[in-house]
């Protein structure tokens, strides 16, 4: 038995001014061959569980790519051209008797809007009837290319992604049992007309929560194998974009549509919390300076990095200190010019900066705006460290050239390179002890808590602070051309029908 497994992702948001090229995936992590094993054997990922369940039983294992980028704007096509070319050479060279496929499920080309879509398009048409697994994210914009040309599919059931390992291994073993003709399984899939904010698909709160438990409940059932509820990614400008479901059932499609339905059908009697109620900045702030109990975390949702933002915006940093808030640590700003002058100023220089604002975001109407602060170079680091937390345990993070920029009582940890901060690695790495803290800021919206939560458990000192970026939990703000109307809540919600 010769089994494929490899990996492709990219979360595309269609408003960010980052451009995203092969050196963008070259710098989070790109492998091949037998980098790939070395890379991932024994992380937290969906491909180290196909890899773990191919040894298992004994099969020789093609790793031709596992590449993955931070969010940004449209990969470039000669981009997706060559990661799809890597993947397509061996399938094409013949002997491949079962494909394991580690996507996300929200990539868009400057030339394909679907681009898991299609790769597996062109997968199919140089291998009809190789058995196909794929994982996705939870925040995939589903499509008919994606599920028509796979055996069987399954997104992460928790925000933060914390089981990738966990829905890897369940969908490859669901592929193991049709290779070893102990299953059939069959798809059904929908879409329901909901634009839901990431911001509230959060897998500790509801409706999430409650979504998601009923997905582990379908999958309880004697006839069906797997089922999931997508939330989607809002900041895609394509036709699909939204909330979805898919349920693999053993052998019965009736049994599946009926699955289908149902969390369909619950999804959209919940719509109204999958929508954000925005707070004015300055009452979340003095929310903020009332708590007695640190730390207090911080989140300037609005430009985070893990969903296409720039990471430099300095609109919510700026208010912080005006605030005059004190003991904040704040992840990460990434400022490749700020990071490179205290890196040559070396530690304990005091210096003036034009700190962050280096990129415009004309989506949105909003200019380069940097925010000039002096202050005082704590640390200074290659910007290496390797994740212990639950999220993407075992990766090695590289943030490149890093600094730890203090002034106006506030921490800033610059960046090189866009990371958004899901792991307390990035204080900590950076000399910042997170417990120590009074207030801790981050440019992230649910995916901080894999690490964080540790260091506050209450969710109720989680506040959300109301920013800019092209990230922003308000998608008024954003100029929708290709996605599919009527949906909620851009449009009135009088009448609901799923689409497949």
């Amino acid at each position: 038995m010769r089994i494929l497994a490899a990996m492709m992702k990219h979360e595309t948001n269609t408003f960010s001014p980052v451009p995203t090229d092969l050196a963008r995936f070259e710098g989070w992590g790109l492998h091949r061959g037998d980098g790939v094993t070395a890379a991932y054997a024994g992380t937290n990922m969906p491909i180290a569980a196909y890899i773990d369940l191919a040894r298992a039983r004994g099969a020789d294992i093609v790793t031709p790519l596992a590449a993955e980028a931070m969010p940004g704007g449209p990969v470039e096509k000669e981009t997706y051209e060559q990661l799809v070319t890597w993947i397509l050479e061996p399938i094409a060279a013949g002997g491949i008797d079962a494909i394991f496929l580690d996507l996300h499920g929200a990539m868009i080309a400057a030339h394909e809007p679907d681009g898991e879509g299609t790769l597996l398009k062109r997968i199919r048409a140089l291998a009809p009837s190789t058995p196909i697994a794929v994982t996705l994210d939870m925040h995939a914009n589903l499509s008919a290319d994606i599920v028509d040309n796979c055996d069987c599919l399954i997104g992460y059931k928790s925000y933060p992604h914390t089981d990738m390992y966990a829905v890897g291994e369940q969908i490859g073993r669901v592929l193991w049992a049709k290779i070893e003709g102990k299953a059939d399984p069959v798809m059904a899939w929908g879409l329901a007309p909901i634009l839901a904010q990431t911001l509230r698909m959060g897998t500790a709160d509801e409706p999430m929560k409650t979504l998601q438990a009923m997905t582990r409940a379908e999958e309880a059932r004697p006839d069906i194998l797997a089922a999931t509820v997508f939330g989607g990614f809002p900041m895609a400008d394509i036709e699909n974009a939204g909330l979805a479901a898919v349920t693999v059932a053993d052998e019965s499609r009736a049994a599946a549509e009926t699955s289908r339905d149902r969390l369909l059908q619950a999804a959209w009697d919940k719509r109204a919390g999958l929508v954000y109620r925005h707070e004015p900045i300055a009452k979340a702030l003095a929310r903020a300076r009332e708590v007695n109990r640190a730390p207090v975390i911080l989140l300037d949702h609005a430009d985070n990095v893990g969903s296409g933002g720039t990471a430099d915006v300095m609109a919510v940093i700026a208010k912080v200190l005006e605030a005059g808030l004190d003991g904040v640590a704040m992840a990460a700003l990434c400022d490749p010019q700020s990071a490179a002058a205290m890196h040559r100023a070396g530690t304990g220089a005091t210096l003036s900066l034009d700190l962050g604002g280096k990129t415009a975001m004309p989506q949105l109407g909003l200019e380069a705006k940097p925010l000039r602060l002096t202050g005082k170079v704590v640390s200074t680091s290659g910007g290496r460290w390797v994740v212990k937390g639950p999220m993407y345990t075992g990766i090695t993070v590289d943030t490149g050239p890093t600094a730890v920029f203090e002034t106006g009582g506030m921490k800033i940890v610059v960046t090189s390179r866009h990371h958004e901060p899901w792991d307390a690695g990035i204080l900590a790495e950076n000399g910042i002890d997170p417990r120590a803290c009074r207030f801790i800021l981050l440019k992230s919206r649910i995916h901080y808590r894999a690490g964080f939560q540790p260091v506050q458990p209450d969710l109720a000192l989680h506040i959300a602070l109301d920013g800019e970026g092209v990230t922003t939990s308000d998608n008024a703000r954003l100029t929708y051309r290709n996605l599919r109307r009527p949906i909620y809540p851009l449009d009135a919600d009088d009448a609901f029908a799923a689409t497949t």
